[in-house]
């Protein structure tokens, strides 16, 4: 008999936020269905998906808007619509922890079992994407998560800037990565568009570590008030889904609503990612100065 191979399907959502959490957990549930009609079984929302990205300021009030991993509604929302459909679900939201913040992201299995959670490990800290002001730096480290259709790697935003995060997911097995994000306009310099850059960055890591990736992006105009009075950014969405060699398979545009469809054949990569022989001439051995900051002294 021929071998079919473990086919997964994949889905990245992209949509703009109100400032309304109920508006839009209903508008990513819609879509979330939407993907699951076109075959999906593993379906990303956007990082923050509950409402604006809120960091653009450094506000007290905003702190409001945190809420324990512990019966999160959203997360039990998603929970009980991955059990419907029998899709995987990774469900970002602001963790409150005790004194603790963190932008946090739970991976709710097909039956509705919530996996466990990944905290954001980079933390930026610029004009407009003031994050280091709400949350602490993450302390699960880089995790893969064993779901029904495959074991995924799953990291937020800036992480995806880091060829070290990819890496250490695809070391630990993750046969497909994803990346929720919040990017746009620089508020400080709107003649920078980082768009390319961006996803050159993650195609990158999807050809070096021969695996899929998914990205979710937000669009829409976004106007926060801050100690300075308003900021603004445009996100430029541009969601894609790249295959094992970084090539895109699937994108959307920098404004309309999206739900992206791909089809992979996990045991097909695999066989490739192990005839390739990248991960077979690593040399850890030679590795230890990216301990380093700077390239000398290892942390401690």
């Amino acid at each position: 008999m021929e071998d079919k191979g473990r086919k997964v399907v994949v889905s990245a959502l992209q949509f703009a936020c109100t400032d309304h959490v109920s508006t839009n957990v209903a508008t990513a549930e819609r879509l979330v269905r939407d993907a699951h009609k076109l075959g999906a079984n593993i379906i990303l929302i956007q990082e923050l998906f509950e409402g604006y990205y809120f960091c653009q300021a450094q506000r007290e009030d905003f702190f409001q808007r945190a809420k324990p991993y512990k019966d999160h509604p959203t997360i039990i929302r998603m929970q009980k619509l991955a059990k419907e459909l029998g899709v995987v679900i990774p469900v970002s939201f602001f963790e409150e922890a005790n004194n603790a913040h963190y932008n946090s992201i739970a991976i709710i299995d097909a039956d509705g079992t919530d996996l466990g959670i990944y905290r954001k490990s980079h933390i930026p800290d610029g004009p407009g994407y003031e994050e280091k002001f709400y949350f602490n730096p993450g302390d699960t480290g880089f995790k893969v998560f064993q779901t029904k259709y495959a074991k995924i790697g799953v990291a937020i935003c800036w992480d995806q800037w880091f060829p070290e995060a990819a890496r250490a997911m695809a070391l630990q097995g993750a046969e497909i990565l994803f990346y929720p994000t919040a990017i746009g306009s620089e508020p400080h310099d709107q003649s920078i568009d980082s768009r390319d850059h961006w996803k050159r960055v993650m195609q990158g890591h999807a050809g070096a570590n021969l695996v899929p990736l998914v990205a979710s992006n937000r669009t829409g105009n976004e106007i926060i008030e801050t100690e300075h009075g308003k900021s603004e950014i445009k996100f430029y969405g541009n969601s894609f889904i790249a295959g094992p060699t970084g090539e895109i398979v699937s994108i959307a545009d920098d404004k309309e609503e999206a739900v992206l469809i791909a089809e992979f054949d996990l045991d097909k990569i695999k066989s490739t990612r192990h005839c390739w022989g990248v991960f077979r001439d690593r040399r850890p051995d030679l590795y230890k100065v990216l301990l380093t900051l700077d390239g000398n002294n290892p942390v401690r």
